[in-house]
């Protein structure tokens, strides 16, 4: 199955179980794997051919803004699920990083990948 990649979307939100998250929020970054098939596109070189990725780009990032939940991993189900109700691909991968989670001594990230099809909605 055919695929795109939208890597590096940011947006600044507020998920998290300490209070500081809550109330301060952070920034997240969102990677999808959108499986749609180019076939057409491939053959026709015409935009109306594709997946419009800008509608998936768009309710990323309005969630992340607009969600308050505890887990990443329940946004990335939020994510996933809102994408795939977009009724555009078919299967999605959403990776949800904090590039800066408040972990005292801890200078990495954490993220959580999830996978969900259209027929799992």
């Amino acid at each position: 199955m055919d695929s795109i990649h939208v890597t590096g979307i940011r947006a600044y939100g507020y998920v998290g179980v300490l209070p500081e998250e809550q109330t301060l929020g952070q920034w997240f970054e969102i990677d999808l794997t959108l499986w749609h098939s180019l076939a057409a596109a491939g053959s026709s070189d015409r935009l109306e051919d594709t997946l419009d990725y800008r509608s998936s780009i768009q309710a990323v990032q309005n969630l992340v803004q607009t969600a308050r939940f505890q887990l990443i991993e329940k946004l990335a189900e939020e994510i996933a699920r809102q994408v795939l109700a977009l009724g555009q691909v078919e299967q999605v991968q959403v990776r949800v990083t904090k590039p800066a989670p408040p972990i005292p001594n801890f200078d990495g990230t954490v993220a959580v990948e999830i996978v969900r099809s259209a027929s799992s909605v």
